[in-house]
């Protein structure tokens, strides 16, 4: 029996206790606790009723936000401030809040490498969408993470590394340490541009369109060869 007088697992008509709740996610997320459900509670994101005796209400859609959070950091290793601005954009998008259903945990493929136009962007502008200060640019230009083009204009690719770099600031990375990162790609491009360079000798359009194809692929398992390797490098961090 529960301190509520019920049967545990029980599910009344004014939800679930934060023990069921704790069953319905440990056979996917074993680590999970009690403590751990009440600390995303604390963090706003998840937001469970109270009963008059001041006991937690959770319903299936906190259920459901619960699982998108725990998938988020566990498969997507992303900041719970991030996670948090992904739901509130999320309940702002619809009157009723939409089933969260996480993004598959999956590789990327050689169509996000094909070229898309870029927006090009004022240093007033490109500041305004990176949500940076001017002496902050300066540091990733400075350390090569961000480079204007010919006519002094950013683009919006730009634009989002620079709010990466700000997101990885909130854990006390600067751009000064990000230099590895910049290196890191610039190694793997150099790489694909020996393999590549060839294929782009021959001007026919049928031979350029293969040259194109081979260099999205390359690039899509380059990343993902990279991605891997991190991701299995923080499980040995995490399971010391």
């Amino acid at each position: 029996m529960t301190a509520a007088g019920r049967p545990r697992g029980e599910q009344t008509s004014a939800g679930l206790s934060i023990g069921v709740v704790l069953s319905r996610l440990r056979s996917d997320f074993p680590d999970v606790t009690i403590s751990k459900i009440r600390f995303l509670e604390a963090e706003g994101l998840v937001r469970p009723a109270r009963a008059a005796s001041g006991y937690r209400q959770f319903t299936e859609a906190d259920v459901a936000r619960l699982r998108f959070v725990l998938s988020a950091q566990r498969d997507h290793y992303l900041p719970l401030k991030v996670i948090k601005e992904q739901l509130e954009a999320a309940d702002r998008a619809e009157d009723d809040r939409p089933v969260l259903t996480p993004v598959p945990d999956r590789l990327p493929g050689p169509e996000q490498f094909v070229e898309r136009p870029l927006r090009r962007l004022t240093q007033e502008e490109f500041l305004e969408q990176a949500e940076i200060d001017e002496p902050t640019l300066r540091e990733l230009e400075q350390y090569g993470l961000v480079r204007p083009g010919a006519a002094g204009l950013y683009d919006s690719e730009a634009a989002q590394i620079a709010r990466t770099a700000r997101a990885l600031a909130n854990y006390g990375i600067e751009p000064r340490h990000l230099r590895a990162f910049r290196a890191s790609a610039d190694r793997e491009i150099g790489l694909l541009e020996q393999i590549v360079t060839p294929m782009y000798r021959h001007q026919d359009p049928e031979s350029r369109r293969r040259a194109d194809e081979a260099t999205r692929d390359l690039a899509a398992l380059s990343v993902g060869l990279h991605t891997l390797l991190v991701k299995a490098g923080l499980r040995r961090i995490s399971s010391r």
